[in-house]
């Protein structure tokens, strides 16, 4: 009788190079970060450049480095050691032929991978520098720099996990790294609708644990324990190599007024105050051209950036820290002011709950279970932390949180209400809406729109206990816009990706209006009348496309047809060196204030490929 095998899901099957540990830890051990950091901060004393390496995911300066919090933390270096990453190939069974330069398995096919990362150039130029180093140790890579716009595309590049070795840099915020990038069920598959943004598909259980707790605890110095443990098995595990945290600045002109630049926050989050004398138009250059402006799928810097315009801003995240924007009273619902609550109740089986590790799951029977059917463990934490069973009848903490918005009205004039909240919260949970992730609308048991239409209150599962529970969870979509003969209220959550009036002109309630998109070229905005906080202090904002060619958007700026040139689209290259050294002239047009960025580049290792290698 003929048996059949179980085909073996997409994006699951081990890479036959890359899922062997002394493989990944060998390209870490030929990587020579120093002379990466050198290929594009030339210009920088030695003693600047070594600041800027990086052994974690989290930069050195952070309070939530590992060795900041506990000097003994075991983090596993890998300094430029190219003998000692022979050693390691030769041992994974990789040889190199006598007067060969790319080593070779047992079965003569050879050490080769792929490289992908964009076409920016300071990339092509660090990228360049770290072909060389694996050449010299028997690997060979295979580079494309492709254009951000399909490496960053919702449905292309890094989203669906297209390549061996990927290169980009996470975007630094306030809070260290949250759940979506390292937890085991975050690794994006066709089959969970490419649901979070662990690209790597690295799986390991105390590290999922750790960052799971970490972001369920009200307790910082519990937190930093357990961001040391993620820390440790991060770099053990060698799955993601770390380079270099980036020099970063927004230049702009000289006369220009409003702009803030800071190392956490988006340079256009101030845009309703730029201003420029007897101008009413402001240019503004961008270094890729956002494929959408649906951020619930699309999350790459340039669309965000793109998106405070239009949407603008409830919160910001200046200086390493959170303030409230367009929140009523000026500030965040906190159990300290009556704005949350943290009560504790008694759970019944059929309860959606979460556990001390920070999995969410279903009490049912005497079973925690999660949604793929799962047990989870029935260790729960009570309101003073102590360790309790979960079963029914036991208390744990619940946080029911309310968000009061500041009045506003749409760019069309329609004022917010209810349903604009109710459609946000539907299509942002929706499982084929393409949201990045799920874990917060996984973690919610009761979302309820004010009849006032100027908020919500959001109820969480018994036992989850966010540290950011503060901050708005969701936004807001104008149900009443018309989309042919519908509303946006009535189109299907998973339509909303191919939608124009969500993608490329959508109305927003921020101080800018989408008036036209020249693909390729340019978007224009116009002041939005109806802004809430008044209307901005410059008519027209235009948007000009410098696709993968910072060097022109700086040379327009030092020519004077742009006025600002985000950090996003400098880099850290040579354009870098040029505005900071226009800045530092006394009789100079532009102006530059280089920020130590958290933001980090980093070398992805995909462990699993697309289908079973024969």
């Amino acid at each position: 009788m003929e048996v059949t095998a179980t085909p073996i899901p997409e994006w699951t099957a081990p890479h036959p190079i890359l899922s062997d540990e002394r493989v990944r830890k060998a390209i870490a051990y030929c990587t020579d970060r120093n002379a990466l950091i050198g290929s594009v901060y030339g210009y920088l004393p030695e003693e600047e450049r070594n600041k800027l390496y990086m052994d974690t995911f989290i930069p050195k300066d952070s309070v939530w480095y590992a060795k900041n919090a506990d000097p003994n933390a075991n983090i596993v270096d890998y300094p430029y050691d190219p003998e000692k990453g022979a050693a390691l190939l030769d041992e994974a069974g990789w040889k190199l032929p006598s007067g060969g330069t790319i080593r070779v398995n047992d079965k003569g096919e050879p050490l080769v991978l792929r490289f992908t990362t964009t076409n920016a150039p300071f990339r092509q130029t660090w990228g360049a520098v770290f072909v060389s180093s694996l050449q010299k140790c028997g690997i060979q890579l295979l580079p494309s720099y492709i254009p951000g716009s399909i490496w960053f595309g919702g449905n292309s590049g890094l989203r669906r996990r297209d390549f061996d070795l990927g290169a980009f840099a996470w975007v630094g915020e306030t809070e260290p790294p949250r759940v979506t990038l390292y937890a085991c069920d975050q690794i994006p598959t066709p089959s969970n609708n490419w649901n979070g943004q662990n690209y790597m598909g690295w799986c390991n259980e105390r590290a999922s644990t750790a960052i799971k707790q970490a972001n369920n605890t009200l307790n910082d110095k519990e937190r930093k324990e357990l961001y040391k443990v993620i820390q440790e098995e991060f770099s053990k595990d060698m799955v993601s190599l770390p380079l270099f945290q980036r020099l970063e600045a927004v230049a702009y002109n000289r006369n220009l007024k409003g702009l803030r630049a800071d190392a956490t926050e988006y340079h256009t989050a101030s845009a309703d105050q730029w201003e420029l004398p007897e101008k009413d138009t402001i240019v503004m250059a961008l270094g890729q051209e956002p494929s959408s402006l649906f951020l619930l799928q699309e999350s790459a810097a340039v669309a965000i950036t793109v998106g405070r315009l239009i949407f603008g801003v409830d919160y910001t995240q200046y200086n390493y820290g959170f303030q409230p924007v367009g929140l009523e009273g000026d500030q965040f619902p906190t159990i300290e002011n009556g704005g949350a609550k943290n009560v504790e109740v008694e759970v019944k089986d059929g309860d959606l709950v979460v556990n001390a590790d920070g999995d969410v799951g279903t009490l049912k029977d005497g079973k925690l279970v999660d949604r793929e059917g799962k047990e989870l463990s029935l260790k729960g934490r009570n309101l003073a932390g102590q360790e309790v069973d979960i079963k029914p009848g036991v208390k744990l903490p619940q946080l029911i949180v309310t968000f009061r918005f500041k009045p506003r009205k749409w760019s069309d004039g329609e004022p917010l209400k209810k349903e604009d909240f109710e459609l946000f919260y539907k299509v942002a949970c929706d499982r084929e809406s393409g949201n990045v992730s799920y874990f917060t609308c996984d973690r919610v048991v009761k979302f309820e729109a004010l009849s006032d239409g100027l908020g919500y209150t959001v109820t969480y599962a018994p036992g989850y206990q966010s540290p950011i529970y503060y901050l708005p969870p969701f936004g807001y979509y104008p149900s009443h816009q018309k989309v042919g003969d519908k509303t946006l209220a009535e189109i299907a959550p998973k339509a909303f990706k191919d939608t124009p009036e969500v993608t490329e002109k959508p109305l927003g309630t921020g101080p800018y209006v989408v008036k036209e998109w020249q693909k390729g070229q340019r978007i224009v905005l116009e002041a939005n009348p109806n802004y809430w906080k008044g209307e901005p202090k410059t008519k027209n904002l235009i948007v000009q496309i410098f696709d993968s060619n910072p060097a022109g958007a700086v040379a327009a700026l030092l020519q004077g047809t742009v006025d600002v040139v985000g950090k996003e689209t400098i880099g850290a290259g040579q354009e870098l060196e040029t505005v900071i050294k226009e800045s530092a002239k006394p009789d100079g047009t532009v102006t530059a204030d280089p920020i130590p960025s958290p933001t980090w580049e980093h070398v992805d290792m995909n462990l699993n490929t697309r289908f079973p290698v024969k």
